[in-house]
Parts: structure tokens; sequence; C-alpha cells
């Protein structure tokens, strides 16, 4: 037993379970979601990080926004989360949607069948693995240096470590309004994790979103 976490934390998904749309491309990251409505409750609170002027909202929607980066040590992604490109590489020279400073600041573990070179922006950098979940975690628990590791998506990574039963904490904020149909699915209904996780189910106090807060049993 260790006293690293594998953290899922501000995971959006749709109020049929969808992560992300079809169509992932790089002018849509997300495919046919709209990002702007299923991010919207955190871009609106006094701790995005993004934000250019003065005020945005206190309370819930604002403490999960500023807790995302605290004690996070490293992070695991699917290769989806780094770019839209399938397959062997087209080209070494993509360096993932986050531009030359990416959020991260801390190692991060893109799984990929399809391995390529580490490389550093600013102060993240990406490594590319290509292995089990439980062997990923155990990389990235060793970079992380005593602190938790951030399990960020999309939602076919965070559920294949589901499956493995890896995480311990989870919270995902859902949109019940917005409906894909189609795409990359985390669940049907949260109550599938109900067996392993205890559930705390809240609203967000601006209404767009609620909360759903896991801890394992």
């Amino acid at each position: 037993m260790t006293d690293q976490l594998l953290r899922v934390q501000n995971f959006n998904v749709s109020g049929d379970g969808f992560g992300a749309g079809e169509g992932q491309s790089i002018e849509r990251p997300f495919g046919h979601a709209d990002p702007g409505t299923m991010f919207a409750w955190c871009g609106a609170t006094a701790s995005w990080p993004m934000r250019t002027d003065p005020g945005g909202s206190r309370g819930l929607d604002d403490y999960l926004t500023r807790d995302y980066p605290r004690n996070i040590g490293a992070e695991i992604m699917g290769r989806g989360k780094f770019g839209p490109q399938k397959g062997p590489w087209e080209s070494l020279e993509w360096e993932g949607w986050w531009g030359d400073e990416p959020p991260f600041r801390t190692p991060v573990f893109v799984m990929t069948h399809h391995t390529r070179p580490s490389i550093t922006l600013s102060d993240t950098t990406f490594h590319f693995v290509d292995a089990d979940p439980a062997t990923v975690l155990a990389q990235a628990r060793e970079a992380a240096q005593g602190k938790d590791v951030r399990l960020g998506g999309g939602a076919t990574v965070i559920r294949e470590f589901l499956d493995a039963d890896l995480v311990d904490t989870m919270h995902v904020a859902v949109s019940p309004g917005v409906k894909l149909g189609s795409g990359s699915r985390l669940w049907e209904s949260p109550d599938e994790l109900r067996d392993r996780f205890h559930l705390d189910v809240v609203p967000s106090p601006g209404g767009s979103v609620v909360h759903h807060l896991f801890w394992r049993k």
C-alpha cells in the first residue's frame, strides 16, 4: 500500500457519460463536444488559471479549481489528450496541444502503442510509454517523488485504470443538459462504481454541472 494517491480531478462528462465527442482534430480537441459549455463552471471561478480579469465565483466550484495542482507530482494521460494523431507518428515536430508552457509542471506519462523520445517544454516533460496501467502508475509514482499522481484522461484511459482497480479518488463534473450520443465514454451511469467507491453528488452553485465525488471504500 502506498500513500501516493491516484486522483482524477475536474474531469468533465456529458449527461450521457461522454468525456469527448467524435471527430477529434487539431481544431476540435473534443470532437463534436463543445468544451466551452462543459468547462464553463471552472472557467467562471476566481481561481481559473487563465483568468485575465478580476472577479470570478467562489465556493465549491472555486475550491475544486484551486485544488487541481495540490500535491500533484506527475500526470498520466492518454494519447488523445496529448494530440489528435493516431497510429504511427507522422511527424515528431508535433509537440502537443499545450504550447511552449504546458500547464502540468510535472512529468507527464502519455500512454500510447507508438512510443517516441521524451520531450521537455518549459517545466513539463512528456514521456511516451507503451505499458499496462499498473506499470505506468509505478513509473509515475516514482517520478512524483512522494506526491500524488493525477490521472488526466481521456475517458478511455480513466476507464482502464478503474477496471484495473487503481483509482483512489475521483471528481467528475457532469453536465446534465449536454447529450453527445457518441464519442469517448466514461460510464453509462455513475452507479456502476458504487460497489467500490463511496459517492457524494453535489450540484454546482452555478447550476451548470453536478459534481460527483468518489473515494475508495
